[in-house]
């Protein structure tokens, strides 16, 4: 079964970040969408930890270590950027001035819902971070993750099975199998990997699907 790498999933997302708009990029998969964004293309990338105007990733040897996002990885800052106390940088989250954020998940839910911070499992370490603030503030929620757990078992479900992150908050689903759109209609299928059938993708995922438009 073909599948999309990381790296082109990251830039498929980059694909639907429109010109002007404030991102939030969450901790993770989600960070390597700023490689991929066009440099004519300005688009203002947010990190929980106070920065705003974030570039690509430094090269090697060009890292400035008082210089990370929320991940704690080196970044670069655009001419313009900024960086600011973290209650401001919340408020931004909260207060509906974000128009997208890209966040990881576990498990994602056919109506929306959210499920990123903790598997509930006993040794699970938790991590509930800005999470719930971007999930509820930002104007529209994208999740990038594998279709699958390692174990195989789809991370798309008709219901989550792990504590909430949100409730139907997530717009857009990228795995390495396909591009979703969640409908008030269910998981709509927006692109699959080359080479994939509906009826394959619809096999590996935990909820009903319905099948692209032509």
């Amino acid at each position: 079964m073909n599948r999309y790498t990381r790296d082109q999933i990251a830039a498929r997302v980059a694909q639907d970040i429109p010109e002007g708009a404030y991102v939030n990029l969450g901790i993770g998969l989600p960070t390597k969408v700023a490689n991929y964004l066009p440099p004519e293309r300005e688009v203002f990338l947010h990190s929980e930890n106070g920065l705003l105007g974030m570039g690509p990733a430094p090269a090697p040897g060009d890292e400035d270590e008082d210089l990370i996002n929320a991940g704690k990885q080196p970044v670069t800052l655009l001419t313009g950027g900024a960086y600011f106390h973290h209650g401001d940088s919340f408020a931004m989250m909260r207060g509906g001035h974000l128009d997208i954020c890209v966040l990881g998940a576990f498990q994602v839910a056919a109506n929306g819902d959210l499920a990123n911070w903790h598997t509930g499992a006993p040794d699970a370490i938790p991590a509930v971070g800005g999470a719930m603030d971007l999930a509820i503030g930002a104007k529209q929620v994208f999740v990038m993750m594998d279709h699958q757990t390692k174990s195989g078992e789809s991370k798309i479900v008709a219901q989550c099975a792990y504590p909430l992150t949100g409730v139907a908050c997530v717009d857009r689903i990228y795995t390495d199998l396909a591009v979703l759109d969640v409908t008030p209609a269910g998981l709509a299928v927006r692109e699959m990997a080359p080479g994939l059938t509906f009826e394959q993708l619809q096999a590996v995922t935990g909820a009903r699907l319905l099948p692209p438009t032509l």
